[in-house]
């Protein structure tokens, strides 16, 4: 299995509600897209998520549309679902990505902006300074 996804870096950095819901779904469908057969279990952990919160969020996420579950009747372990994108999944799966790309995009061009600021007026401070003498 793939190392646990820390959404929380993700969500945190985000400006609204919306976003951190964005940022979830995205991650959710993204996990999912990559490892259908996942349990709830391992989705949790793999979003670093409660199993309740991770149950609401699949369930959410079956409500729109997104996703479908498959369960494996001939299977001896009788609770073994997938967790399948449907086509508007995969649709939404896309749109999400380009605009959060397009949201972290924007928000780096302006952390270079304030780094470089930041940084000349430590040139200036620097070069106002007297010299100390120890």
């Amino acid at each position: 299995m793939n190392a646990p996804v820390d959404v929380n870096t993700i969500v945190l950095d985000t400006s609204s509600v919306e976003a951190r819901r964005e940022a979830l779904t995205l991650e959710a469908l993204r996990v999912l897209a990559e490892r259908p057969d996942l349990s709830q279990r391992e989705i949790s952990k793999a979003l670093g998520l409660s199993l309740g919160k991770t149950h609401y969020v699949l369930h959410a996420l079956l409500d729109k549309g997104l996703v479908k579950i498959r369960n494996f009747t001939r299977s001896d372990n009788k609770k073994a679902y997938s967790y399948l994108l449907t086509p508007k999944g995969l649709k939404e799966k896309v749109e999400l990505t380009r605009s959060f790309l397009t949201r972290k995009e924007a928000e780096f061009a302006l952390l270079q902006e304030t780094i470089e600021r930041l940084r000349l007026e430590v040139q200036q401070q620097a070069a106002h300074e007297p010299e100390t003498r120890t």
